[in-house]
């Protein structure tokens, strides 16, 4: 049973990994079973890896993408038509 276990935390980690999921990363390295087999110590290792170079590459995305956003809203209000602010009603 506890082989089974180990290896469905490791196909796990793998799916997330996949999906660029990095809530469940984070859940699935909180629950890190013991592992025993030198394979499986090995392919963890790996996937941890996998997993770091995952996160910085979604943070430098991020960070990238935050810059652009910026970048918009910038542009965005300094094309903004000035409005006025009393009611302009003409009879």
């Amino acid at each position: 049973m506890h082989g089974e276990k180990r290896t469905m935390w490791l196909t796990r980690f793998k799916i997330a990994i996949i999906e660029k999921n990095i809530d469940k990363l984070n859940e699935l390295m909180e629950e890190l079973p013991k592992l025993e087999e030198k394979r499986e110590i090995e392919e963890a290792i790996y996937l941890l890896r996998e997993a770091s170079e995952l996160i910085y590459t979604l943070k430098d995305e991020t960070s990238a993408s935050m810059k652009l956003i910026k970048k918009n809203l910038q542009f965005l209000r300094s094309t903004d038509i000035p409005t006025s602010k009393k009611l302009d009603i003409k009879l």
